[in-house]
Parts: C-alpha cells; structure tokens; sequence
C-alpha cells in the first residue's frame, strides 16, 4: 500500500511521530479544542525536543536535515491529531536569506528556529488581496536606514505569539526606487513574543475553527524597521512575489499532508464507532452502506497520500514540482472535506456534538480548502501547467 516510497528510515520517522501524536498531541487537542485554548507550551517544547520545528533545516544548524517528504510524513501524523499543531511546526524557518544580517545573526537566529525558540507569522493577504499577491497594497517607504511600512493585513495566524512578522509589502517612494528596489518584499518585523510590533494594532478574528492560535487582522501605521530586515532570496532587490509562490509550493504539500491527517483521524474514528455502535441488533459496520461508504473514504485517502508522496519526491529530487503540489493540494483537500463529513454521518447525531474528535477534523478539512491557495487557485496553476496561459489574461 506505502510502494517504494517509505524505506525503513522513514517508517521509524512516521511509528515516532504516531506514537508521540497519540501520546502527546490528541489528549491535549480534546480538551483544548472544544474550549478555543491555546497550543502549550509545554506540547511546543515537546516538539521541539523531537526536532519537529528543524525537520528541513540543516544539521548544521541543528536541524534533521530531511526533506519534504520527511516533513510531510511527519505533518500528517500530527494533523491527525490536531491541525493546529501540525501546522505551527511551519513557522520555524531558516534565516539565512535575511541578506543584510551578519552572518552570524543568521545563523544564531535559524538555530533558534530549529529548537522552536524563533517562529514566525506569515502576512501576506489582505482584506482585499487573497489569491492574488501581485495586487498587494501595504506598502514599505525606503527612509534613511528603515522601512516605513503602513497598510492592513488579514489572515495572519499567530501574530501575537511569534517571535517575528513575515510580512509582504509594496516598495514605494522614491527613496526606494532610487535604490532599485521595485515590485514587492518580504519584511522581517521582529517582536517581542505576546505582542504586537509597534506601529501596528490588530484584532483577532471570529474563526469556526483551527483553534489553538488566533488568526489576527492587523492595521499597519508608520511601523518602522531597520534597512536590513528585508529577505533578499539571493537576489538583492524586489523578490518578495517570487519568494512568496516558491515557498507556497511546499507550503502545498504540507498542506496536503495535514489534509489527509485530518481524514485519516475521520477515517479512524468512524471505523471504531461503527464497530461500538448497535442498531437492529447488530453492529453499523455489519451493513454495507457502512463497509462501502469506509471503503471508498479509505481509497480516496490513500490516493491523496500517494499523490503527496509523489510531489514530496519530485520536489526533494530538486524538481519546483508547482503542478503536483498544486494537485496534490487540491485533491487531498476536497478529499478531507468529503471523508470527513462522510466519517461525521456514520457517527450520526453523535457526530454533531463536541463530544467526540469527528466534528474538529470537519470543521479544519473545510480551511485546507482556502488556505495555502484556495482550490480553484491550485486548478489554475494545475490547467496553466497544462494547457499554457489563457490569452485572455495575458501576463498575470
């Protein structure tokens, strides 16, 4: 069923991350979920000690220095437990691009990220941008030594419990132009943990789901940062847009890989009620809308995982891969949405209630759906792969 793809290594990866799931991460999501608590930080701590926040960062910097696929596996089995934990483990990321830091920062700071000790909040839509980047209106004025940045973000998870704000932003001015920045940037706002930057207020947003952070909206006014703090890609000037969509493609995996873990859970947990729940006698798994509907959540889980499986691997071997991660995101999502609704029915009434694990897996499939670039964003890129641009859009 797992093909070539999981060798021994990777199995006693993916037995860990279970065991440590079912230990650690499931009790704590059962009784925070249902209560809009926050992740602990003695869980984080937790994670960290297993090298979870380091999956992709080099040994070097006291990461494991695995790949995609590895961070994939990894990620689905902490979605089966609970969404928000497999995906606080993305906000830990090298920053060894921060090209105007000394060396020594950068590195001081992607160890920290490694350990979970540096984590950041991702900014990048707005109230009136969400698909499409290119249309960003927050800007950053060049002045002297720092970046003036004034605008509105939306959509920015953890923003008061990150260490930093990774913030996508116009250039404008003319200081800036001078300089020869032009288009976008990616900003490193730094922060102290719990707090808000200053020149920046904000306001959580009303979720019906992915607890155990807060999902901020944020009004940016004349917050000021130093020149440096801006993630340079290589390049030097105006990459952000570029930064952004490569980071996107294995933010779509991963995304994936939490998809699947959610309807992996659904899955799991339907076939235990099945088994427990009597009607006219017998068991519900003894009759077969029941058998046939868990068969087809199975199939359908099963080829979502090997679709991620492939993109990982193309990625890993060095490949973009921006049309199989956009395929594997788009399926394993509308898949987690299908099987977990389906897992809610076979609980019926029951199912509806806080009372068991079924409904947190419905209500977080649903996001995989928007987050990360919504589905009919992947079967853009997906048809563009295939067929070329449509020649009534042009270059955008």
């Amino acid at each position: 069923m797992t093909g070539h793809y999981l060798t021994d290594e990777r199995r006693m990866i993916q037995d860990v991350a279970r065991e440590f799931t079912a230990r650690e991460v499931l009790p704590v999501a059962n009784e925070l979920d249902p209560v809009k608590g926050d992740i602990p930080m003695e869980l984080r701590q937790k994670m960290a000690e297993m090298g979870y926040f380091g999956i992709r960062m080099p040994e070097d910097y006291g990461g494991l220095g695995l790949g995609v696929f590895e961070y994939a596996l990894i990620a689905e089995e902490l979605a089966r437990g609970w969404m928000s934990v497999a995906s606080i483990i993305a906000r830990a990321g090298s920053m060894m691009g921060v090209g105007g830091w000394p060396l020594t920062k950068r590195q001081e700071l992607t160890r920290k990220a490694a350990q979970g000790e540096y984590l950041s909040a991702v900014a990048l839509s707005e109230p009136n941008v969400g698909s499409d980047l290119r249309a960003v209106a927050c800007k950053a004025v060049l002045s002297g030594d720092e970046w003036v940045i004034t605008g509105n973000k939306y959509w920015c998870t953890f923003a008061d419990g990150a260490d930093y704000i990774n913030l996508l932003a116009r250039f404008d001015g003319p200081e800036a132009e001078a300089a020869g920045f032009k288009g976008t940037g990616q900003f490193i706002i730094e922060k102290a943990r719990g707090e808000l930057p200053e020149g920046c207020q904000g306001a959580p947003i009303p979720k019906i789901g992915y607890f155990g952070w807060r999902t901020w909206e944020l009004a940016f006014d004349g917050c000021r940062i130093p020149k440096e703090n801006i993630i340079t890609g290589g390049e030097g000037r105006g990459e952000g847009f570029k930064n952004a969509v490569n980071w996107l493609n294995a933010a779509r995996v991963h995304t994936a890989a939490r998809s699947i873990g959610l309807a992996r859970g659904a899955l799991e947990d339907a076939m235990a009620y099945s088994g427990e729940r009597v009607q006219f006698g017998v068991p519900i798994s003894d009759f077969q809308e029941t058998r046939f509907k868990l068969a087809r959540m199975a199939s359908e889980v099963e080829a979502a995982r090997q679709l991620m499986y492939h993109a990982a691997t193309l990625m890993d071997g060095g490949d973009t891969a921006d049309k199989e991660a956009s395929m594997a995101k788009w399926y394993a999502s509308e898949m987690a949405e299908r099987v977990t609704s389906d897992a809610l029915q076979i609980l019926g009434g029951a199912g509806y209630t806080t009372l068991h694990a079924v409904e947190r897996h419905w209500r977080d499939a649903r996001l995989t759906k928007i987050f990360e670039g919504t589905s009919e964003i992947q079967l853009r890129i997906i048809s563009d792969r295939m067929l070329g641009k449509p020649t009534s859009r042009g270059a955008v």
